[in-house]
């Protein structure tokens, strides 16, 4: 508990109500110069207020501490529901978009996720639109519409998520684990929700007669929402209708609200958001600079979250009890999978570790259990070929219960011998309760954390708001709010913490824990016959559940007989150098300085002058033309750089915790090594890996692992969602020497390693490196690195721009289009891909036009698209650059249970509209969108990994513009509202004739079910009332839940109603007769395959048509920066 002397009241000032303030100061790292302050409202709700002297974005998170777990029992999903609906206008300000469109305007963005025990909502935004952004998100939780036109199109949205995750193995299996849950525990809920699970509670009350038409049920009233008790209805529309309308677009409130069934889940909603949604369960977390002082900022937080209502709830409402009983416990669990992959999850009941904070007990053994090292689990399974990766550690499942939680992916080999697996698990288990853990062990992880800690980098402002607001539950001193969750502390002396570790131990025991092994169904038949699968409730996940044999359990609790299994030494990797040369610098150098250039390589080098960390990043690309000469090039030299990492895991995995990794991989252009941590010993980690990628003796036996690996990766990317298949073909027909999977797969099974490592020999004999050196390394270490790389590589030099990424230009005035199925047969979402070129990046005019243009077009496409239209769950519009940057346009992308074409018609449509978007947009809001732009241009660096990025894009692309962004801000004030309206004529408008178009369009194979039309419906019921008047002619919208119901569940109820009001059956039958003729009329929108387009060329052979198309310049330096005396750049 904290002592009440360490807050401090404050006293009303004019409209700020008051608050206290905790007096200690919080602890943060040594270099955070942020101020912080710890306040709590009179209402309950805590928030803690950072003020950043140097941010140039606010954010801002609030976190409830109430998820999916508190669900009613009869109305899952009801959690999730309130996510969505929440956001749909406030009695401040009702329009319904009006929060996203503030923000899209202001450099901002917004998200919200439901989880187990919380909910969280955050955003971010230009710092000079912190106070209006921040009044607008505070109302969502004391005067939320939960407008009721909105209440139909947020089911189907969560109904759509939910859709969206179907295929998903994640997803499956998460659900699975918790349906396995003894009798009555929270954890079995289905959190995520879908329609049905959202709707039935209110038709089982409309079936036994306890809804009426009008108020939902027939007794007791709606709850108040707002904290003065008005649900009075929004003074304009809360909902604007489809500016381009389809005739599934409604816009009226009767047919939005879901009728008596949707209003019900609307009731049951508000009234549930009425009891968990307490102020006292809430944590704020604001993030801002100015004009606001810290002061300030906690005035506005107490002035804007003051009015959200504390209703007497459990600030903290804790889960104690665990959901794996006696029956749960001691099983094997055999899973169906989608993709395909082996994998087996050991799972042990954990106490809720947040009370462990400073000993961590957990952690400690994950570091053992998931050690990569000599004489680790994984070292002695992957020696035997048995596993490709394994992770361990504690998992949070919910407040007040926790997993232990071994997962391993395994080879072929290694699932023909999981049992052999699991009882090495189990081995290393016994090995650590039998060892004694020596201090030190402890130490080492604490100094490492420490390490951490002191030198961690700042964070993205709204992740930084989002992980502190989470956090703010945790049982800790509140100064310690931001140092707990990350720092390890040493055990005391009376060696009370090395018992805290013995006793987690016990637990981690065969008949307290619960594996489960993953594969496809025809992988499980193939080891043992399976007689019967169960089937999980809401995904349909195939699963059985077994007993391991007495003599199995047996041997998993007996001492480790495995010789190979011994505990880690201590760390070498820890830097023991952590000076950092800090300077006062008037301003930041903005850009890299080439610092030496050989036949061989070029080398790029900035020190560090604005995080004054002792850390560095080494950004080396090797390319080479043999890299990706041909599919089978590719392959090989994809092979070659996983046999690189799987040959360094031991060496590299002690590195790796102590702050000092490694990325080693292939791509178009050849090699790629990316080093980043503490500098003192990065020079150690970078010689390594040139070593290794230099002198690798390629082995048969890995060799077969890695090709197996590959394989079913590269496999596995067909069964993603549709959305990143149409992604990936429409980015493969617009790239120049590109191969597809399907081009690579067949290559994979005859690679020998005599094949391979002839390739790695001629491949890396001549070569051409791009090298950046940044952060705390000077100059002359920089050239020294270079020269190592140099002297391990020994290559010939090849011509720095011999190999290049080009783009493939679409030819002005062409519409094309492909088409092709879901590789996935069982996924019911197809997808559109919807290209338009707009220009040269080079181009500085066009590319600031243009990407203004896709920021305004952004929020709308959503808004039309996703919000109003309902088309699905994926939607977004954006610029797309690309390959090799010299070219970009907008790209439009949709996933939608709708055919690929019918998405086409209604993307069109909205461009349509677009244009008078554009030609009315007022001067002001326009330059809302300028300013937005800009402010995102103009955002400060937030980390070393972000100037990374930012310089080696133009190293990379052999454009060198290092001060785009810079100029661009200055370019964009003398853009026009006729500038970028032009461009839209030109470029975007489905009407004009100079524009250039692909769409790439992924229909899915999994048919659709049928659904009538809402004419047709209409028509329907008119038929209906002529021939027998006593029948309730709405209530199947009630029922069925929308105005284009599926035509199964239209005939169900149709006979039945007509059957109970004591139709004549030659009537009824003479009705239902009718129905096809009238669907024949007003066919359903979107089950029109067939595109109405006669100007579009559909592309039937890939290769014809990129041979057809104009191949980019080769890059060349937009700036000559004249860093070396006669450079040649």
């Amino acid at each position: 508990m904290v002592a009440a002397k360490d807050w401090k009241p404050t006293e009303r000032r004019g409209l700020t109500p008051p608050y206290s303030i905790f007096t200690k100061a919080v602890e943060k790292p040594q270099q955070d110069d942020r101020e912080y302050r710890i306040i709590k409202l009179e209402n309950g709700l805590h928030a803690t207020v950072i003020h950043d002297p140097k941010a140039d974005t606010a954010a801002a998170s609030l976190d409830v501490a109430v998820g999916h777990l508190y669900d009613p029992d009869d109305m899952p999903g009801l959690a999730h529901f309130c996510e969505h609906l929440l956001f749909m206008g406030t009695e401040q300000f009702p329009k319904e978009n009006e929060y996203s469109e503030f923000l899209s305007k202001n450099n901002g963005g917004s998200n919200a996720y439901t989880s187990t025990s919380n909910t969280n909502y955050h955003f971010h935004v230009a710092t000079s639109a912190l106070s209006p952004a921040l009044e607008r998100f505070a109302a969502f939780f004391h005067c939320p519409l939960f407008a009721p036109s909105c209440t139909s199109r947020e089911l189907n949205a969560v109904d759509s998520e939910h859709k969206k995750n179907h295929q998903a193995d994640m997803w499956r299996i998460f659900q699975l684990n918790k349906s396995l849950t003894k009798d009555g525990h929270p954890w079995s809920k289905f959190g995520s929700g879908n329609r049905e699970s959202l709707s039935k509670a209110g038709k089982d009350l409309k079936t036994k007669g306890r809804l009426n038409g009008a108020d939902s049920l027939k007794v007791g009233g709606t709850p108040s929402v707002s904290h003065n008790g008005s649900l009075a209805p929004s003074p304009i529309p809360s909902r604007v209708a489809s500016p381009t309308p389809s005739n599934t677009s409604a816009s009226s409130e009767m047919e939005a609200d879901g009728g008596a069934v949707g209003r019900e889940t609307r009731r049951r909603l508000v009234e549930w958001w009425s009891k968990e949604y307490c102020a006292s369960r809430m944590n704020v977390c604001v993030v801002g600079k100015g004009p606001e002082t810290l002061d300030e900022l906690a005035d506005l937080v107490s002035t804007l979250f003051s009015p959200v209502p504390n209703r007497g709830q459990d600030p903290l409402p804790m889960i104690n009890d665990h959901p794996f009983g006696p029956n749960e416990s001691g099983t094997l669990v055999s899973v169906q999978t989608i993709m395909a992959f082996h994998a087996v999850e050991i799972s042990f009941p954990l106490e809720y570790q947040p009370p462990s904070w400073r000993h961590k007990p957990a952690h400690l053994i994950s570091h053992f259990v998931g050690h990569e090292g000599p004489g680790s689990l994984h070292s002695y399974l992957k020696n035997k070929g048995w596993v490709t990766s394994l992770n361990s550690g504690p998992q949070s499942l919910g407040r007040g219960f926790a997993m232990f939680k071994v997962t391993i992916h395994l080879t072929k080999d290694g699932f023909d011998n999981y049992r052999s697996v699991v009882l090495a698990a189990f081995k290393y288990l016994s090995l650590l309760r039998s060892s004694a853990f020596p201090a030190w062990y402890q130490s080492e992880q604490s100094m490492i954390s420490q390490m951490r800690f002191r030198f961690s980098e700042k964070r993205r402002p709204e992740g930084y708001a989002v992980w502190i607001a989470e956090h703010m539950t945790w049982p800790v001193p509140p100064e310690l709010v931001l140092a707990a969750p990350q720092l390890t502390w040493e055990w005391d002396q009376n060696e009370k913490g090395e018992q805290e570790v013995k006793d987690v131990l016990e637990g981690l025991r065969i008949d307290h824990g619960r594996v489960v092994l993953m594969a496809k169904k025809e992988e499980h038949e193939r080891l043992a016959k399976v007689d019967h699968w169960e089937k999980e409730a809401w995904y349909g996940t195939g699963y059985r559940v077994e007993r391991w044999p007495e003599d199995f359990v047996q041997q998993a609790q007996g001492p480790n007989d495995i010789p190979e299994l011994y505990l880690p030494g201590p760390n070498e990797f820890i830097p023991s150098n952590l000076d950092v040369d800090k300077r006062d610098v008037s301003e930041s150098q903005k850009r890299p300085h080439l610092i030496r250039e050989t036949p061989l390589s070029t080398v790029w080098h900035k020190k560090d002058d604005q995080f004054w960390l002792p850390k560095a990043n080494v950004v080396m690309e090797i390319r080479s033309p043999l890299a990706n000469a041909s599919p089978r090039a590719a392959v090989l030299t994809r092979l070659f750089s996983e046999l690189v990492g799987d040959s360094l895991t031991e060496f590299s995995y002690d590195a790796d915790l102590a702050g000092l990794s490694y990325n080693f991989g292939s791509h178009s252009l050849g090699l790629s090594v990316l080093l980043s941590g503490y500098n003192d010993k990065l020079s150690v980690l970078g010689r390594h890996v040139l070593e290794t990628v230099k002198n690798l003796q390629i082995r048969s036996d890995r060799l077969e692992v890695m090709k197996e690996q590959v394989k079913r990766d590269w496999e596995n990317f067909f069964l993603s969602q549709s959305y990143r298949l149409s992604d990936y073909y429409g980015r493969y027909m617009l790239t120049d020497k590109q191969w597809t999977l399907e081009e690579k797969l067949p290559e994979v099974p005859s690679v020998t390693a005599e094949e391979l490592q002839a390739h790695v020999q001629q491949m890396l004999s001549q070569v051409s490196i791009r090298m950046l050196v940044l952060g705390n390394m000077y100059k002359d270490e920089a050239i020294s690195f270079s020269e190592m790389a140099e002297n391990v590589l020994q290559a010939s030099p090849l011509p720095t721009n011999e190999v290049t990424e080009h783009a493939l230009i679409l030819p002005e005035s062409s519409d094309f289009m492909w088409t092709a199925p879901v590789p996935n047969p069982n996924e019911p979402n197809s997808s559109l891909t919807y290209y338009l070129h707009l220009g040269e990046l080079t181009c500085p005019k066009t590319r600031v036009a243009g990407s203004l243009l896709a920021q305004i077009m952004s929020e709308p496409a959503f808004n039309v698209l996703r919000t109003k239209e309902q088309l699905g769950y994926i939607v977004f519009c954006s610029s797309w650059h690309l390959a090799g940057s010299g070219h970009f346009g907008v790209r439009i992308v949709v996933q939608s249970e709708r055919t690929a074409a019918y998405l086409e018609h209604r993307v069109e449509a909205f461009l349509e509209g677009m244009k008078a978007t554009l030609e009315d947009m007022e001067p002001e809001v326009f330059d809302e969108h300028k300013t937005g732009l800009e402010s995102k241009w103009k955002e400060a660096l937030k980390n070393l990994s972000e100037e990374t990025n930012r310089y080696w894009a133009h190293i990379e692309s052999g454009y060198l513009d290092f001060l785009r962004r810079h100029n661009d801000s200055d370019l964009l004030t003398n853009v026009t509202k006729e500038d970028v309206l032009a461009l839209f004529l030109s470029r975007v408008y489905p009407s004009t004739s100079t524009r250039s178009k692909l769409s790439i369009h992924l229909q899915s194979r999994k048919p659709r079910p049928p659904r009538i039309s809402a004419t047709a419906a209409r028509a329907f019921e008119n038929l209906v009332r002529a021939a027998d008047s006593t029948v309730d002619v709405a209530g199947w919208k009630e029922e069925l839940g929308g105005d284009s119901p599926v035509v199964v569940d239209f005939v169900k109820y149709w006979q039945g109603a007509l059957t109970e009001s004591a139709a004549a059956p030659d009537i009824v039958q003479g009705l239902m007769e009718k129905l096809p003729t009238l669907m024949s009329q007003h066919p359903a929108e979107g089950d029109k395959v067939e595109d109405q387009n006669n100007n579009v060329t559909r592309i039937t052979d890939i290769q014809v048509f990129k041979s057809s198309l104009q191949v980019s310049k080769p890059p060349q330096p937009l700036v000559e920066w004249g860093d070396l005396p006669g450079a040649k750049l």
